[in-house]
């Protein structure tokens, strides 16, 4: 059913992923419809069979069972229907239609019922069901269904009118006293009219209520979908900013605190490059990135950067970790394990570095407003880095700096001093130490 001018296009192409999250929320809405007409019919049967009767005692014909009976039969065969698929859109249309004719057809055989004048079903407050019937497809939120439902009860009340005034008596029940319209069997035009009006002025309230309910639920859809997409690209926390961003991303206030930064590089990577084709390279660098990340999240850390075949984390920023120093050597060291633990589906075992530093780091996101990364910046940064360049010149598995190790438990770590180091860009020496697991606790 085409609906695009009611929802402003929203649900135009979109992405199958969202229009099966969409197809299953109408798909439960049909489902609760069912349940709640079978409802109502049940409250009306009960209001029917326990009301005292007013009908003249030789009226022999009693249609009303029969309706609801009908009635309950169809809405049982389309609930069950409902719950073995979803129902097309010919099926709901055809719904629609069966729901107000035996609503119409109810109504009308009131007079043959009490044996009165066609004019006499005009006067049922059974017509109220009309809006109930109407208001129950707004659960699907799609308003086409809604609309058909109001037209069908509007123009089947105006057959209703139409078929009371011809009646071979009919005519001469026309009448323009509105207090005798009230007390007799009288047929005021106006208020059959009114009562018209106000079926297609809900409905139109209902069709655009539920149009822009519509809209609003789909473009919530692509929004939570956008977000878990996006947390593939960036890590939850970061996700979570950008989510909560108020302004242009690029403007976001930036953080600064002490963290710890994990740089963390495979061993002999050019070398592997060489042995492997493109193809099997990625395969392989994708396996060691998923071996290697979980360490580091489950230890609180985010990875801010992949750089090559090496990884750039932060603790204690984004999130925050008072416990930051530990976390990161933890998940240095038990990287360390994993790696080698665990052969890789190319038959070989992979081996990484690492160097950790503490200090006080920058995070926000850098670029154009166009493409923006978020990243973290500072001199304690390139630290990082530099210790793990010389933990490959030292051929040891993990450098940690001394403010590092100063926040670490002594004993959970073992770490030997590697003494006095001049790094790379740097004109002051720093003390590093390498760390490992004190496998003999004080």
């Amino acid at each position: 059913m085409a609906q695009g001018w009611l929802v402003g296009g929203v649900d135009q192409d979109l992405p199958k992923s969202i229009s099966d999250t969409i197809s299953k929320q109408q798909e439960s809405s049909e489902r609760l419809i069912g349940w709640i007409q079978i409802f109502i019919l049940l409250v009306f049967t009960v209001l029917y069979f326990n009301a005292p009767t007013t009908r003249p005692e030789n009226a022999a014909f009693e249609p009303v069972p029969y309706f609801l009976g009908t009635y309950f039969l169809f809405t049982c065969v389309r609930l069950f229907s409902a719950y073995r698929r979803n129902l097309p859109h010919w099926v709901l249309n055809l719904s629609i239609l069966v729901d107000m004719g035996l609503l119409m057809g109810l109504i009308w055989s009131f007079h043959l019922q009490y044996m009165q004048p066609p004019s006499f079903y005009l006067k049922s407050p059974t017509l109220l069901y009309i809006f109930i019937f109407i208001s129950l497809r707004a659960l699907r939120l799609e308003p086409g269904y809604v609309l058909l439902s109001g037209l069908v009860g509007a123009g089947g009340w105006l057959i209703m009118v139409f078929m009371a005034l011809i009646d071979e008596t009919g005519m001469s029940w026309i009448t323009r006293d509105y207090v005798k319209y009230l007390t007799s069997n009288s047929v005021l035009v106006g208020g059959e009219i009114d009562k018209v009006i106000s079926i297609l002025v809900v409905t139109i309230i209902l069709t655009l209520a539920v149009a822009r309910s519509r809209r609003l639920l789909t473009i919530s859809i692509i929004n939570k979908a956008s977000a878990k997409n996006l947390s593939h690209f960036v890590p939850e926390s970061v996700a979570a900013k950008i989510r909560g961003a108020e302004g242009p991303l690029i403007d976001t206030q930036t953080e600064t605190r002490e963290a710890s930064i994990l740089f963390l590089d495979l061993v002999s990577f050019t070398t592997l490059a060489e042995r492997l084709t493109p193809d099997e390279l990625i395969k392989t660098l994708n396996e060691y990135f998923r071996l290697i990340s979980e360490p580091i999240e489950r230890h609180h850390g985010v990875i801010s950067q992949f750089q090559g075949d090496a990884i750039l984390a932060s603790f204690n920023l984004p999130s925050d970790d008072p416990n930051h120093a530990t976390n990161a050597v933890e998940a240095a060291l038990e990287i360390e394990s994993i790696l080698s633990k665990t052969q890789l589906s190319g038959g070989f075992f992979l081996k990484a570095r690492a160097g950790i530093n503490t200090g006080k780091v920058v995070g926000g996101f850098v670029g154009t407003s166009s493409r923006l990364t978020y990243t973290v910046y500072g001199d304690d940064v390139n630290i990082a880095a530099r210790l793990q360049e010389l933990a490959k010149e030292r051929e040891v598995s993990i450098l940690i700096s001394a403010r590092t190790r100063q926040l670490c438990n002594d004993e959970q770590f073992a770490f030997t001093s590697q003494g006095s180091a001049l790094l790379r860009g740097r004109k002051s020496p720093i003390d590093v130490f390498e760390a490992k697991l004190d496998n003999n606790p004080r």
